[in-house]
């Protein structure tokens, strides 16, 4: 075998196992595998997850946050400004930021990214052109799904259905929409109807941003009922997911139950994106502010594939994170209330294996003999422990390669011994007499 993981925990209730990796996929799983494997790695015990997946990164408009910083926190004011910003992208600056993302995404343990890169005229096609370039450039690290994502509207903005098809003859894998930024409920309707013929013409999945508001006040932030209503009717059922949906959280329990009926029928994914929602929704609520997250654990109870991901890295729409899918799910866990062990499994879930049905890739994902090896394995000792001590990732494996190492040393200075320098990057140590 190319690689055999020895005393790996899988299961918490179940014994230690090993996993033999053998091109690129896991051939046996067992509490003993008599093979030896040309590499082995001692897990030690540590939990072992199916690698983290990003079904919705923005990597053209990450790291823009200090450049013309978001005052008012507000979604109209997030899309203004990264559209000033968007018109300025120069390739190899959307290319360097985007590497600083993936290789946040890689050493968090993440395999696979859906990126949604903006297509419009304000900054032509260089986030496709960039993402293609970087699929190429981290095939060995982490796979890339490319978007065309109209982030300016198509009927509202001359030229984007043109960008649109030279985005996906380019190579994009996904049809992306944006039916809130148009100018009235016809003209959204009109651009899920686009988005559903270009997909079906070319028989690709896909994947809008959808109903981003506090609440339905205004019908083009209502529009999960047409769409899966549109999914069902043209046959697309799991072919199709929507991020934010947070509108429908506004909706009471006698309104929101068929919508989400039709949503579990159509076998639409929606995706949560807690962080980026969190910080922009209910901004003009003066008492009993918002969460303005989409309905998490009513989706969930009825059956409706819930998914979630970072979306953007330090912009104007999320000031902040760091592309890792632990610390999202924690915050997740917070937010939802899902805090029971069998809530904290399911919110797991939400960043593997439902991750990889929205994106199209459950068939060959998992831990499990016969699928691909994309493995991560945790500096914790129980699985039911990951989202609690957002642990290190101690290997990462892609493809059976591993790809990431960590290791953490730190010291409680109980005793101090007075040797406290910190030799790395630079850094100067410590000056004498400093004591802890």
């Amino acid at each position: 075998m190319d690689i055999v993981l020895r005393r790996v925990r899988i299961d918490d209730e179940k014994p230690l196992m090993d996993i033999g990796v053998e091109n690129g996929r896991i051939v046996e799983i067992a509490e003993t595998i008599e093979e030896s494997g040309e590499e082995e790695i001692d897990a030690g015990g540590r939990a072992a997850l199916p690698g983290f997946i990003e079904p919705h990164l923005h990597l053209d408009k990450a790291f823009l946050h200090r450049r013309l910083p978001a005052r008012t926190g507000t979604l109209e004011e997030a899309i203004r400004v990264t559209g000033i910003l968007k018109a300025k992208q120069e390739r190899e600056d959307v290319l360097e930021r985007s590497r600083r993302v993936l290789d946040m995404a890689v050493a968090n343990g993440t395999t696979l990214v859906r990126a949604h890169p903006d297509v419009d005229p304000i900054q032509g096609l260089i986030g496709v052109e960039t993402a293609l370039a970087l699929r190429e450039e981290y095939r060995d690290l982490i796979d890339i799904q490319i978007v065309a994502f109209p982030q300016e509207g198509i009927l509202k903005t001359e030229g984007v259905d043109e960008l649109m098809e030279e985005a996906l003859d380019m190579g994009a894998d996904v049809v992306g929409g944006c039916p809130y930024n148009e100018l009235s409920w016809d003209d959204t309707r009109s651009h899920i109807d686009k988005v559903f013929d270009l997909a079906m013409k070319r028989g690709l999945p896909v994947d809008m941003h959808a109903d981003f508001a506090d609440d339905v006040g205004d019908q083009r932030f209502a529009s999960a009922r047409y769409i899966a209503e549109k999914t069902i009717a043209t046959g697309y059922q799991g072919r199709v997911a929507l991020g934010h949906v947070t509108s429908l959280g506004a909706l009471p329990p006698d309104e929101l139950a068929p919508v989400i009926e039709l949503l579990r029928r159509a076998d639409v994914h929606i995706v949560t994106l807690p962080a980026t929602d969190v910080y922009l929704g209910g901004r003009k609520d003066e008492a009993k502010p918002r969460r303005g997250l989409t309905p998490v654990r009513a989706l969930h109870e009825a059956g409706v594939n819930v998914a979630y991901s970072s979306n953007n890295i330090r912009n104007a729409f999320t000031p902040f994170g760091k592309a890792d899918p632990l610390v999202i799910g924690n915050l997740l866990a917070h937010l939802v209330q899902f805090g029971t062990p069998e809530h904290q499994v399911e919110i797991l879930k939400m960043g593997t294996v439902n991750a990889a049905r929205a994106v199209g890739v459950s068939d060959d994902y998992g831990l499990a003999v016969g699928k691909q090896a994309d493995i991560v394995i945790l500096d914790t000792l129980s699985v039911a422990d990951a989202l609690l001590d957002l642990p290190a990732r101690s290997w990462v494996l892609k493809r059976g390669r591993v790809t990431v190492v960590t290791t953490v040393d730190s010291r409680i200075c109980r005793d101090c011994g007075r040797e406290h320098s910190m030799n790395y990057r630079g850094r100067q140590p410590a000056k004498q007499g400093m004591t802890s």
